[in-house]
């Protein structure tokens, strides 16, 4: 048998962590529509939405060990990689190129370099874009300074990329002891960025985001040490989740786990508006990260759907979870382009605008999953993957 040429067949599948990954994708749609209205993080409506990404890395750390922590005795490492692009890749293509069509049309007061953009310009980005390779500042053409302009939500599937390389290549190897030792330091190192403690000097510049775990999306020395700080205890700590394999079986579990991330996401600024506060805010991120979401997750693994109409919800949320994360920022970048547009619009017509979206970013979701995300992975598993 080419350990190179087999595709293994899925495991059975933790249907609550589905839902919960798609509960928390529809949270951070919402997120960011209302971000769009936003004074600054202390005064955001769905407060603690960009969490989401923290707790997405700690079911991606869990889910990778369950699914791949016992096969590397029937499979290489190229055959890991293929799987992964096979899972991952096309849903990327996708949100560039949603990013890609949708690009002019956010152009307008606070966006005026779209409008100063060439189109030769687009398509080069959206070609790297394709490639996962992440751009400097110099390449901007919205005024963002994000790694990938056309879709900012990709840097955290960038981190995501690096996850599965590291696990591939290193990772897997690790004892649980080890295992343990460095979810510890990185652990540290997530306190250190939610109480802004910067012996390195690297956070200097996010005043607007203190005490909070707020960036990673763009590759400066302070959203990188941002990015991989979020990146790497979430991950190390839902592999060790898996492979200590103590969960916690919880009556009702999955509404409970979603009552627990909604909360999180949904949670006030801690401290209030008064900067003197802020330090309270960073403590409750680092609860959320360092503890909750692994014990959500450690919940939503020894748990049961018993009933059909859960067990529905939660395969209905799970497939459309990646989907509308990876292809939604594009509507955002319209949304906050009309209302700059439209300050002095009532009330009625911007609820009208971002409820429209959200239902948007859901419909074309579930349209990219089924139309081209299902048909291209069946595709590419026939192609890259055969019995030898």
């Amino acid at each position: 048998m080419n350990r190179n040429n087999i595709y293994l067949a899925s495991k059975p599948r933790y249907e609550i962590l589905d839902g919960l990954r798609g509960v928390a994708a529809l949270l951070v749609v919402a997120f960011h529509l209302f971000e769009t209205y936003s004074e600054g993080p202390s005064f955001q409506i769905i407060n603690h939405g960009y969490l989401a990404v923290d707790f997405f890395f700690v079911l991606s750390g869990f889910v990778i060990g369950y699914a791949y922590d016992d096969r590397w005795d029937s499979m290489s490492t190229w055959n890991f990689f293929k799987r992964r692009l096979v899972r991952l890749h096309p849903m990327v293509m996708m949100g560039a190129f949603v990013g890609l069509l949708l690009f002019y049309f956010g152009g307008g007061p606070g966006f005026e370099l779209i409008g100063q953009t060439p189109w030769w310009k687009v398509l080069l980005l959206f070609l790297i874009a394709c490639t996962m390779i992440p751009v400097s500042a110099g390449m901007d053409i919205r005024g963002w300074a994000e790694t990938y302009p056309l879709n900012g939500a990709t840097w955290s599937l960038m981190l995501e990329y690096i996850a599965n390389i590291l696990y591939a290549l290193v990772i897997r190897r690790l004892s649980k002891a080890a295992l343990s030792v460095l979810v510890v330091v990185f652990g540290c190192l997530t306190v250190m960025l939610c109480l802004d403690i910067d012996p390195l000097g690297v956070l200097e510049s996010r005043d607007y985001a203190a005490y909070t775990v707020i960036g990673g999306w763009g590759i400066d020395a302070t959203q990188l040490w941002i990015g991989f700080t979020r990146l790497l205890y979430p991950f190390f700590c839902g592999l060790l989740v898996s492979r200590a394999g103590r969960f916690i079986t919880v009556r009702g579990g999955f509404w409970v786990c979603v009552v627990l991330v909604a909360a999180c996401q949904l949670m006030p600024h801690v401290g209030g508006t008064d900067e003197a506060n802020f330090w309270m805010n960073g403590i409750y991120e680092a609860v959320c990260i360092l503890f909750v979401f692994p014990l959500v997750v450690a919940m939503g693994a020894g748990s049961r759907v018993t009933d059909r109409y859960s067990q529905a919800v939660c395969r209905f949320l799970g497939e459309i979870s990646y989907p509308l994360y990876i292809t939604h920022y594009p509507l955002v970048y319209l949304q906050m382009s009309w209302a700059a547009s439209h300050a002095d619009a009532p009330l009625g017509q911007h609820v009208m605008v971002a409820v429209s979206l959200w239902l948007m970013a859901v419909g074309m979701a579930y349209a990219a999953l089924r139309l081209y995300d299902e048909p291209v992975r069946a595709w590419l598993r026939r192609k890259w993957f055969s019995a030898a």
